[in-house]
């Protein structure tokens, strides 16, 4: 059975645009998939609208501004995870804002999801 990740790729295989409410699924369930690989609280994930996950061993953050922090958009998340995009590609094009120690999310990607 395909996963909501699968279903959003199909989409943009066939030049199409995955339903909001399936890009929101994969979205969470990769975002899920990272916090069980590299479970921890140093670096904060975050994908909006969607979702935002504190994960990767290393200093615990509680309050306040995380320090560090990624962000992108769903659409490349998802590539990322998928290994269809690299994450130094990811850096180079400006699609992918990393700052902070342990932001480098590059050994924990492509995920395995679903």
């Amino acid at each position: 059975m395909p996963t909501a990740i699968d279903e959003v790729l199909a989409a943009l295989d066939a030049g199409q645009v995955a339903e909001r409410s399936v890009l929101k699924e994969a979205v969470k369930d990769s975002l899920a998939a990272l916090v069980e690989l590299a479970p921890g609280r140093s670096v904060e994930v975050r994908i909006p609208p969607f979702a935002a996950v504190q994960a990767i061993p290393g200093a615990t953050h509680r309050r306040g501004t995380p320090p560090a922090v990624v962000e992108t958009d769903p659409l490349t998340w998802l590539l990322l995870c998928s290994g269809r995009l690299s994450w130094q590609e990811a850096r180079n094009s400006g699609k992918v804002h990393a700052s902070g120690e342990r932001s480098d999310l590059s050994q924990w990607l492509p995920l395995k999801v679903g």
